[in-house]
């Protein structure tokens, strides 16, 4: 998992996989998830990062979970 944050628009990019999107959905209000060709996630760009703590927070447990 690789993340990039931008202060400025306050927005957090979070890597799941190292693949191109194929397309894109909101999932929650503010909070995009990138799918790959194959159907499953890519990547997640959350705008208004440091207001969402609580989802990225479940997405840092549910990926640490999942690579175990």
């Amino acid at each position: 998992m690789k993340t990039r944050y931008d202060k400025a628009p306050d927005s957090l990019y979070v890597e799941v996989r190292p693949r191109p999107s194929c397309r894109t959905i909101e999932i929650e209000q503010d909070i995009m998830l990138d799918i790959g060709d194959d159907g499953q996630p890519v990547g997640y760009d959350i705008q208004h990062a440091s207001t969402n703590s609580e989802f990225i927070a479940r997405l840092i447990l549910e990926q640490s979970e999942a690579a175990e």
